[in-house]
């Protein structure tokens, strides 16, 4: 029921009011005063309020002031009545925020209109104002569950749609899978590229995915450059295999993006329900698992998990924390395996590699601590670590009239970034071990070259101009555009050793690695073959025109004082 206030000093007048509008069906409250009308209005909160001007102690002015100053009673429509005629009264009362005026005598008619069309226009602004409000609430709910990047659900819906989607699957005795996907280096794209560009690419990530993604089905982004699938219904592990295969080969098509072709690979965990876990809070736990795992362990791959991750996991975080106290205290060690040019068969240098001498465990090879490292980003601490090492160990040597050669290091692409300070890092060390920069020579993986090719581009040329040279190691392997190759500052190729195990009986390992050997000598670079362990492989090399080669053949890696006395020895092939 509509309730109006009539604030009225005269008796008999506000009776006669009163009276009327409850013949007409209202719910009407009156008051003798501003004072109590104020009060009453407060109390009430009625939705029309009808008030005289000329009253004792509070005025209609003084009224109508004090309850638009209170939030509450703001709102309220409010009619004057006066005798008052003059229009100066008039426009008075409507600047101080009146909705009408009647003027004494009026008859019912006319009060009854200003009421009708007062209360008309009060519920059309009010039912407009509460649409907005219903608009507001849906788009705060919408924001609150999805993504405003890519607008995609976010953790909260996925979370919400995974228990609906679990315990459909049981009512309906299914089985669904978990997907996490992880994009790798991505940080690289955004130093490198700017946020701009790692924006959109998250975007068109999204579509793809949308795109890809059943009615049935889910994705959503969860954090970063983090996605998440529920695919239902599945067939069985084989099936749920090919699915993210084809995801990995979706989301590592190149993306062009402002005039920039980019590329992005993805790491992918995946849990099935219900043979891995029941519950939403293990499937998700099992998944992100998986996903770590994948991206630890070769990247652009994915892993399905299985309960002896939960063992690795827990050998991973000992060995992360291993890792700190391991740099620390210096528990590394660099070994050095001879390169050996294959025409004169003597030394002509070495490549540094780390070994880490755990205190309890011995000594733990660099395919186990590496992906820690990286992962936890303690890879550059390490690599300046083993750098500055040989130098110093170069200097000792020099002291000592040895003749070495050069040594190459290994680099991670993390050094390869924008706020990394490579140059200054390496000019550092090389002045204070007062070393020749082209004794040293520096390896980095395909891969890390066409992560950002424009931008390692100046990196590696800054590096020739200092005098060190740069070798592409496990070349062959990667995905590296030709187009590109010839206008790397490189001096060194490296034929991986997977070409060289069978280079003397397989037909399609020997074609690989003598089309690396022409192509490295057509640009004018050496061409070093990895992992040679046969006088067979020895010698096809060496009839082919490789110019180095490193292996077991010759030697493995050897601690410094072992290879010093192969260098004093003068050892041959």
């Amino acid at each position: 029921m509509t309730t109006i206030l009539v604030i009225e000093d005269v008796e008999a007048l506000r009776e006669e009011i009163m009276e009327t509008l409850s013949y007409e069906g209202f719910d009407v409250l009156g008051a003798e005063n501003g004072v109590v009308g104020v009060q009453t209005a407060k109390t009430y909160l009625p939705n029309l309020i009808i008030c005289d001007i000329a009253m004792p102690e509070l005025d209609g002015y003084g009224t109508l002031m004090a309850l638009r100053q209170e939030p509450k009673t703001s709102m309220i429509p409010f009619i004057f009545l006066t005798a008052m005629t003059e229009k100066a009264d008039m426009r008075q009362a409507m600047q101080m925020g009146a909705d009408d005026y009647l003027t004494k005598p009026f008859t019912s008619a006319e009060l009854l209109g200003a009421i009708a069309s007062r209360l008309q226009k009060y519920n059309s602004v009010k039912e407009h104002y509460y649409d907005e409000i219903k608009a507001v609430g849906a788009r705060f709910e919408y924001l609150s569950h999805h993504d405003g990047l890519t607008q995609l659900p976010n953790r909260i819906l996925f979370h919400e749609s995974l228990s609906q989607a679990v315990l459909h699957a049981k009512i309906n005795n299914k089985s669904l899978a978990l997907l996490f996907l992880d994009m790798d280096n991505f940080n690289i794209i955004n130093n490198t590229l700017g946020n701009d560009i790692g924006d959109q690419l998250f975007k068109a990530i999204a579509e793809r995915l949308k795109r890809y993604t059943a009615p049935c089905d889910m994705v959503a982004r969860m954090q970063g450059d983090e996605f998440a699938m529920i695919i239902s219904d599945v067939r069985d592990p084989m099936s749920i295999k090919l699915e993210t295969q084809k995801i990995l080969d979706l989301l590592s098509r190149p993306y062009n993006l402002y005039g920039h072709e980019v590329f992005i690979t993805s790491s992918i965990g995946i849990t099935i329900f219900p043979d891995d876990h029941q519950e939403v809070d293990g499937l998700i736990k099992n998944a992100e698992l998986a996903m770590y795992y994948a991206k630890t362990h070769g990247r652009n791959s994915y892993k399905l998990y299985s309960s002896e991750l939960n063992v690795q996991s827990s050998e991973y975080m000992a060995l992360a924390n291993s890792l700190h106290r391991a740099l620390d205290r210096y528990e590394f060690r660099v070994f050095y395996q001879p390169l050996v040019n294959l025409q004169s068969g003597q030394i002509v240098g070495a490549e540094a590699l780390a070994r880490w001498q755990h205190p309890d465990l011995g000594i733990i090879l660099p395919s186990k601590f590496i992906p820690v490292a990286e992962q936890t980003g303690l890879i550059l601490r390490l690599s300046e670590l083993v750098l500055r090492e040989v130098c110093e160990q170069m200097r000792s040597w020099r002291e000592s009239g040895i003749h070495y050669g050069f040594v190459a290091v290994n680099l991670s692409g993390q050094h390869f970034r924008p706020d990394n300070n490579l140059i200054e890092i390496i000019g550092k060390i090389l002045q204070e071990s007062s070393t020749e920069p082209h004794h040293l020579e520096l390896e980095l993986t395909e891969s890390i070259i066409m992560q950002n090719a424009e931008f390692t581009i100046g990196i590696l040329s800054q590096l020739q101009q200092m005098g060190v040279k740069v070798a592409i190691d496990d070349f062959g392997t990667g995905y590296s555009s030709l187009s590109y190759l010839k206008h790397f500052p490189v001096n060194t190729l490296k034929i991986d050793r997977c070409f060289i195990q069978d280079v003397t009986t397989d037909r399609h390992d020997a074609t690989i690695s003598l089309a690396i050997i022409d192509l490295g000598h057509s640009l004018s670079l050496q061409v070093i073959a990895e992992g040679v362990e046969t006088a067979e492989q020895v010698q096809f090399l060496k009839e082919h025109g490789c110019d180095q080669m490193q292996g077991y053949f010759f030697s493995p890696p050897l601690p410094a004082p072992e290879f010093e006395k192969m260098l004093i020895d003068g050892k041959c092939l």
